[in-house]
């Protein structure tokens, strides 16, 4: 197995927000895993069975968190890890990441779909795979944070809200809770209104590769997507950070402005997924000062 001790994250309870909101709230507080984000269930999983099958380097497509998460797991697995990026699309700090584990970066001009298609090209030279969450081991990886939250409350909550990116998480925690509880929390995947330039970069992703998948999780389990304004993710993770001690990235922080939007009835118990370490994009914090 290539691990770096990555899963059983905490879940903390919230109570400050908790009486804002008049919910029953806990923190799935996914920058405790070893890169910093929640991207790393699914890459121990994706490059254990890679190397099984003998491949040589792991390529992705990235905002960030998948980069740090492929270059750290391809440098304990002794192969190569090549990262495609729009180029200004990435915070500079997860960039850092790829680079001091010995990951290769590609820029290009564009969208991070552009940058998709690059790294699919890429991925097809022999000795290659794509590790981006079409692959199917990284989303079996990261359906086990569905199982500890059932194991860490007892139950599935009432409500899972998390940030809307490329939807891929809300994929996976689909699966793990069907799995787990065999039945669904309400599903609220927040995503930004200004989704090619939210300052919210990990969420940074014009077209969700798992737009369908989420919406039927979202439809199944009698949810909603949500679409709040960067002024309103901001505020949400000013709340997370001040009232809970939880530093996140901006992103992190997008199920707490689903709240603010009132995703979750009153009495109701909530999870929202944190899902990356504020030291991910610490500039954020210095723009605000601006």
């Amino acid at each position: 197995m290539i691990t770096l001790g990555e899963g059983r994250t905490p879940l903390l309870a919230a109570p400050r927000l908790s009486d804002r909101f008049g919910v029953e709230l806990w923190l799935k507080w996914e920058g405790a895993n070893p890169t910093g984000s929640f991207k790393d269930r699914g890459m121990s999983v994706a490059v254990t069975r890679a190397v099984e099958r003998g491949i040589t380097r792991i390529v992705c497509a990235s905002t960030g968190n998948t980069a740090a998460s492929c270059a750290a797991y391809a440098a304990r697995a002794g192969i190569e890890a090549l990262i495609v990026v729009a180029a200004g699309g990435a915070a500079s700090s997860k960039l850092v990441q790829v680079r001091a584990v010995g990951g290769r970066i590609v820029e290009v001009d564009g969208s991070f779909s552009d940058a998709y298609r690059k790294a699919e090209e890429l991925a097809s030279e022999p000795g290659s795979l794509l590790v981006n969450s079409t692959n199917p081991d990284r989303i079996e990886g990261q359906m086990s944070a569905a199982a500890e939250i059932v194991e860490q409350l007892g139950s599935a909550p009432d409500v899972l809200t998390l940030p809307y990116g490329g939807g891929g998480n809300t994929k996976a925690y689909a699966r793990g809770f069907d799995a787990a509880a065999g039945a669904l929390p309400r599903f609220h995947p927040v995503e930004s209104a200004s989704r090619a330039d939210t300052v919210a970069s990990a969420i940074r992703i014009v077209e969700p590769i798992h737009h369908a998948e989420v919406a039927a999780a979202v439809e199944r389990s009698g949810g909603s997507v949500l679409t709040v304004s960067d002024d309103e993710l901001l505020h949400a993770w000013e709340l997370l950070r001040t009232l809970e001690g939880v530093f996140s990235e901006p992103a992190s922080a997008a199920g707490i402005a689903g709240l603010e939007r009132g995703s979750a009835r009153a009495g109701e118990r909530v999870v929202c997924v944190v899902t990356g370490h504020g030291l991910k994009d610490p500039a954020a914090i210095d723009r605000l000062d601006r």
